[in-house]
């Protein structure tokens, strides 16, 4: 897992649907290898977007009634959301430019 804070079905609403920035959400669990592959490239991402997007993970074990409710069938899994919505969608390991590119359309 990476050293993103972490939400769960408990805090996911203020943390993600109720924050003033756009959030990425990362969907994944420790047995995950592409989850583990992606892990740093999402924590460079939120250094580079820091103060623009907030960087959250969701432990898919410790928590299960948020990714059931937002279809997750597979890990890595990221939704991008804006203002309480889901602004975008992104399954499986992407290389870093592919997901700077969904991180531009959310700031943009």
């Amino acid at each position: 897992m990476s050293s993103l804070p972490e939400v769960t079905d408990a805090t996911f609403e203020s943390e993600v649907l109720k924050a003033d920035l756009p959030v990425l959400v990362d969907f994944s669990a420790e047995w995950c290898g592409p989850c583990r592959s992606l892990a740093p490239i999402v924590e460079a991402l939120a250094a580079e977007y820091d103060g623009r997007v907030k960087f959250v993970q969701l432990n898919i074990d410790n928590s299960r009634q948020t990714p059931s409710a937002y279809g997750i069938m597979a890990v890595p899994t990221i939704i991008l959301f804006k203002d309480g919505e889901v602004a975008d969608k992104v399954t499986g390991f992407k290389p870093k430019p592919v997901l700077e590119k969904h991180l531009e359309s959310l700031v943009a």
